[in-house]
């Protein structure tokens, strides 16, 4: 029996914008959700249901109404914004619907880039991106930027960077959604290999019914509540 505490928990989080006005939109409400180690959770909303923003709070890149928000057991609402930066930095990794690569650096020094920010030096830092690189089938591509990558070749190399830290946590909003159906399919099994051979876990937004149902289990966000 697994006894370590949830890697990320979700609890009763609310949030509206514009709170107090006419326009008020409450995008959360009572939102909740559990994930450990090794899990791999797939989040299905309708748009605007407020997906990104609960991957947002999540990865401690906004704040809830009210709610908690634990990473490995520890509240982060307690920590300063600091702390909070450092959290996200060392335990969570972001994947976009856009790869968001540097376009002046090559495919090796973009999944470096986040290792040296973190205080690896060039060695590891290279040693590890060749190794994800490899990993993902793209050892004789490293030297390239992306312009010279096609577009699941570009998001492979995203996903590398975004394990470049070994997080414990993995946040992808819409990973495949800006790829075409055979690509998609492609770089969705490549996804799947990463997190299952690293155990880390990981909760996925995708419109994609079929992908959802390759995954542990499936959460619908609907008028800002979890089922």
């Amino acid at each position: 029996m697994n006894d370590a505490p949830p890697v990320l928990e979700l609890e009763a989080l609310s949030k509206t914008y514009n709170p107090g006005r006419p326009n008020a939109v409450q995008v959360l409400s009572d939102a909740a959700l559990s994930l450990r180690a090794g899990e791999v959770v797939a989040l299905v909303a309708p748009s605007g249901a407020g997906k990104s923003t609960l991957l947002h709070i999540a990865g401690l890149l906004d704040t809830p109404d009210s709610g908690a928000v634990r990473l490995g057991g520890q509240d982060m609402s307690r920590l300063g914004d600091e702390a909070r930066t450092g959290a996200r930095r060392d335990q969570i990794g972001f994947i976009y619907q856009f790869h968001h690569l540097l376009p002046e650096f090559t495919a090796l020094e973009n999944v470096m880039l986040p290792q040296l920010a973190n205080g690896a030096t060039r060695a590891a830092a290279q040693t590890r991106a060749r190794a994800l690189l490899d990993h993902v089938g793209l050892a004789a591509r490293e030297a390239h930027r992306p312009a010279a990558l096609s577009g699941g070749e570009q998001q492979r190399v995203a996903f590398c960077r975004a394990l470049a830290n070994e997080p414990a946590l993995l946040l992808a909003d819409e990973p495949t959604g800006n790829l075409d159906p055979e690509t998609s399919e492609q770089v969705f099994g490549v996804l799947m290999g990463l997190v299952r051979d690293t155990g880390l876990a990981a909760l996925i937004a995708t419109h994609n019914l079929e992908l959802a149902g390759r995954m542990d289990r499936v959460l619908h966000l609907d008028a800002g509540r979890m089922t």
